[in-house]
């Protein structure tokens, strides 16, 4: 008895309390109880949201085996995280905004910290990839291998190790996982200026947010400009298919970036802003909208991705995907034909707008054509 006495004291007194960068304890003010009523419902909608839509992409992977492709490997990935983010972090932060405070102590705060920090550290990764691999197949002309899992396996298990990476370090001294100021949910220990602490937080910063921030922008980048160059050409069904799926991963991206940058640019004000310059109220709006991030990705994947939304509809019907033989034409010519052959179809792709074009305008068109043609053939139906 009185040993679970002392394990309620101590939870009480690290709800009431953070610490600042000497170590000792400081009060925490806390969010009104309207504040933690809203806040409930956000993280609950939240938490029922996520883990259904996950969950549900998680079903069509199972349920179908013509949408486990190699890059679709990655979205996958994705997926995962964010439903683990649903296990393991949202359920806590809902709990304690409906108690009015945090409900499984310090080492529980630690750990939620550390995996909260780690899967969505993965998602941000494994966006990066998606977009360095969409870089080249569109712009370096490398052709996507539908067969091959290994090097899909290669980027999953690089991102968990990459992020482990960060993410371990302050459960061994570099940097520590606490309360924040709201008092609903922990992660790195934003606060304190520390030369230990700080240096763990430009380090993550730099690594782990602006470091796959800048390859999306260059790949993405590089990627629109040659789209737009295409604009006066008539598009394709291949062109068209493309641009679908542009529109996808890039929404995915702005949508995880809206939901990320601000948590941030948040947290390095609190670190290197004026002390109590970011209130309490302040900093859960970042902490809900970085949840939101495991609704939003999965809602892209079953509606802006046809071959997702067919697997997703014949789910609710009972059925097997409907036979679509246009995908499956482009398969067998991603594996049969030869790079000689690929030239002739060029070529012949080509000879049907010369009578309209001019002989720079053909040039540029061809390169087009090549550039369509290896999107073609990549595993994205």
């Amino acid at each position: 008895m009185v040993i679970v006495l002392e394990m309620l004291n101590d939870t009480l007194m690290f709800n009431l309390s953070h610490e600042d960068s000497t170590g000792s304890l400081l009060p925490i003010p806390g969010l009104s109880r309207t504040t933690h009523s809203l806040v409930a419902v956000c993280l609950g909608c939240i938490l029922v949201l996520g883990s259904l839509y996950n969950s549900l992409v998680l079903l069509i992977f199972v349920r179908f085996d013509t949408i486990r492709t190699p890059i679709n490997m990655i979205l996958l990935n994705i997926s995962v995280s964010d439903l683990l983010v649903c296990i393991f972090g949202t359920p806590f932060s809902f709990a304690a905004s409906v108690s009015g405070g945090w409900l499984i102590g310090q080492q529980g705060c630690k750990w939620y910290g550390f995996c909260n920090s780690l899967f969505g550290i993965v998602s941000l990764v494994s966006l990066s990839i998606l977009s360095y691999e969409r870089y080249l197949t569109v712009l370096k002309c490398t052709k996507a291998d539908v067969s091959n899992y290994r090097k899909a396996w290669i980027c999953i298990v690089g991102s968990w190790i990459y992020s482990l990476f960060w993410t371990l370090p302050p459960l061994f001294g570099w940097s520590r996982y606490s309360l924040e100021s709201s008092g609903i949910t922990c992660s790195v220990m934003w606060h304190s200026n520390s030369t230990n602490n700080v240096s763990y937080i430009v380090c993550l910063f730099l690594f782990c947010l602006v470091l796959p921030l800048f390859i999306m922008i260059f790949c993405y980048g590089h990627i629109i400009r040659v789209i737009r160059e295409m604009c006066r050409i008539n598009l394709t069904t291949a062109q068209k298919r493309e641009r679908r799926l542009l529109s996808m991963v890039i929404c995915m991206v702005t949508c995880y970036l809206l939901c990320w940058m601000p948590y941030g640019l948040v947290s390095l004000v609190t670190t290197f802003g004026k002390p109590g310059m970011i209130t309490p109220t302040v900093s859960i709006v970042p902490s809900i909208l970085a949840k939101s991030s495991t609704v939003f990705n999965p809602l892209i994947y079953i509606f802006m991705n046809k071959q997702f939304y067919r697997c997703f509809v014949s789910l609710l019907k009972c059925k097997a995907v409907p036979h679509d033989n246009d995908i499956a034409y482009t398969s067998r010519l991603s594996k049969d034909i030869q790079p000689g052959e690929k030239s002739k179809i060029h070529s012949s792709n080509l000879h049907s707008h010369k009578a309209e074009m001019d002989k720079d305008t053909a040039s540029s068109f061809e390169k087009k054509c090549k550039l369509t043609v290896v999107v073609y053939y990549s595993d994205y139906k």
